[in-house]
């Protein structure tokens, strides 16, 4: 591989990294804020079965 292809993937590497780390970090804001809301797809999911259930 010539030198300028490996810099072209370093670099790519680096911004996929740097992508990944910012949709994680949005996802985790977006679940948190999900959840202290309370509008969460598996709560609403899940209400049934929890009120129906003996306990």
């Amino acid at each position: 591989m010539t030198r300028t292809r490996t810099n072209k993937i370093n670099r790519t590497s680096v911004w996929v990294a740097i992508l990944a780390i910012f949709l994680i970090i949005l996802l985790v804001i977006w679940l948190t804020f999900a959840d202290l809301t309370g509008n969460t797809d598996v709560a609403a999911f899940l209400a049934p079965y929890i009120v129906n259930s003996p306990v």
